[in-house]
């Protein structure tokens, strides 16, 4: 059995996983990093856990049996499927690892089924012994039980190596990472509780799920009582989100492998089921996607109206609201600006904006995406607003409220500070704020684009404007501009390229 370690360090444990990286730089694409480097450390942490808890139930016992049993409730680990049983494999260690991962999934199968992905461990053309060997010896240097490294540090770990597998891999990045810093401030706005359940229907590799999770654990919930949930696409990603809610410790969690907008994955008596919260940040105006379906959803999620095909940002926008609790459902999405605006979706946002769903419509700053300098906005929906909003929308211009610092853009605690604050506020901020009646929005076209309500401190005095007033104005009306004009592109493209769209 493993020997207790030395408490790793944060700096230790990220130099230690993304040194098992390294291994295999040069010998594949830098996007299948994530296939064998995360199944490899999930493993050895149930194996190391394991021997932690085998370890003190012996101690305190001397029955080995028992101590086995103990060891079996956490998670159990059938005979020779254990780290130890394949380091000690002196061939075919591809085919021990995946008969490993089978048995453990197989043993463990409500709250395991599927996580160690499906990577091709058995083709030595890809992954020979001698990688897997080197491999195995680099994660067994440490113990990666919880004593040495516990859940929280382990989990803020495996979130640094998703930031830096999407640095080193150059693409699918923006799906498989999202700036943490702006999902805090989301998660703050909703103000997840203990007893809540919280979903995300495009839900990555779980930092939005994990994000809550931490939100309750600092303001002191019992995050026990907490149910995760969540629907991913791609397998591999969908995967990594369960090892990633494993590693921080989460009990209570689903999440299912599929496509949201085709096969909702949580229905409760033939609907769908609903949730307290909802945090999500969709794939952006996606063209691959059957419309025609949906003009007769049988979930009813077409309440506002079928999108276009070139876009299926309302589709996600009603499947979210859709899946909101009535009583106390709330959400924050991630969008690009053009769902503020699009002329295509105005009858869409007419009824949204009539049913009195939209609460907030915060507008961010550039560069907050992966590799990318566009500016997004959060639209926060309730389906019980409290009386003093009800009729009403908060429209907040938080363009300036970005710090960037070594090609990073991120929201400082002060930036997250003052966005939080003046959405809690719920009021008029020269500036920054501006509380519109349902009514004047729907008078103006149902067009919720920011700058049409919330106009800068330089542009509310009169007189005669400086350079460096007119300047700003400039940039802020060129901004909306340029919004439009990149959907107008991404439009024409499509058209040239005569994309063929499909399910």
């Amino acid at each position: 059995m493993s020997k207790p370690a030395n408490h790793l360090s944060q700096q230790e444990i990220e130099a230690y996983l993304w040194g098992a990286a390294n291994l295999l730089r040069g010998l594949i694409d830098a996007g299948d990093y994530k296939q064998y480097i995360f199944p490899l450390l999930f493993f050895k942490r149930l194996s190391d856990v394991w021997d932690e808890d085998y370890q003190s139930a012996y101690t305190e016992t001397g029955d080995e049996s028992y101590a086995r049993d103990t060891a079996d409730d956490h998670f159990t680990i059938p005979a020779g499927a254990h780290w130890s049983d394949v380091r000690s494999a002196s061939r075919d260690l591809g085919r021990a690892l995946l008969n490993a991962f089978r048995d453990i999934e197989t043993a463990n199968p409500d709250r395991l089924t599927g996580v160690f992905g499906n990577a091709s461990w058995t083709d030595k053309g890809q992954m020979p012994d001698e990688t897997l060997k080197n491999l195995i010896e680099h994660f067994s240097k440490h113990t990666l039980s919880l004593s040495a490294v516990p859940e929280d540090e382990l989990g803020n770990a495996y979130e640094y190596l998703i930031k830096q597998f999407a640095d080193d891999s150059g693409h699918t990045a923006q799906e498989f990472y999202t700036n943490r810093t702006l999902v805090h401030l989301m998660t703050q706005m909703l103000e997840p509780k203990s007893g809540e359940s919280i979903y995300d229907p495009t839900v990555g590799t779980g930092g939005m799920l994990i994000s809550a999770l931490a939100e309750v654990k600092r303001k002191g919930g019992d995050t026990r009582t907490l149910g995760l949930y969540g629907q991913e696409l791609i397998h591999i990603t969908a995967a990594i989100a369960r090892m990633n809610l494993v590693l921080h410790g989460v009990e209570d969690f689903e999440i299912i492998s599929g496509n949201t907008l085709s096969e909702p994955a949580f229905i409760e008596k033939d609907r769908l089921r609903t949730f307290d919260i909802v945090l999500a940040n969709p794939p952006y105006s996606i063209k691959k996607w059957n419309r025609e379906a949906w003009q007769s959803d049988p979930w009813g999620r077409n309440f506002l109206g079928t999108p276009s095909q070139g876009r299926a940002d309302y589709a996600f926008f009603q499947h979210i609201l859709k899946s909101l609790d009535p009583k106390n459902g709330r959400c924050a999405i991630l969008f690009p600006h053009g769902v503020l605006f699009r002329n295509d979706e105005a009858e869409m946002r007419r009824k949204l904006i009539e049913l009195d769903l939209v609460e907030c419509v915060l507008g961010l700053g550039p560069n907050l995406f992966y590799n990318s300098p566009m500016e997004a906005c959060v639209v926060v929906s309730r389906t019980n607003k409290p009386l003093e909003r009800q009729g009403k929308i908060l429209f907040i211009n938080a363009v300036k409220e970005v710090t960037r610092e070594k090609a990073q853009s991120f929201l400082t605690p002060e930036n997250q500070e003052r966005i939080l604050k003046a959405y809690q506020a719920f009021e008029d901020i020269p500036g920054f704020t501006n509380v519109a009646t349902d009514e004047k929005v729907i008078e103006n076209d149902s067009n919720l684009s920011i700058p049409l309500y919330v106009r800068s401190a330089e542009n509310n005095n009169t007189g005669e404007k400086s350079v460096k007033e007119t300047w700003t104005e400039f940039e802020e009306n060129s901004s909306q501009f340029w919004q439009q004009m990149d959907e107008l592109v991404e439009m024409l493209d499509g058209m040239v390229t005569g994309e063929v769209e499909h399910d």
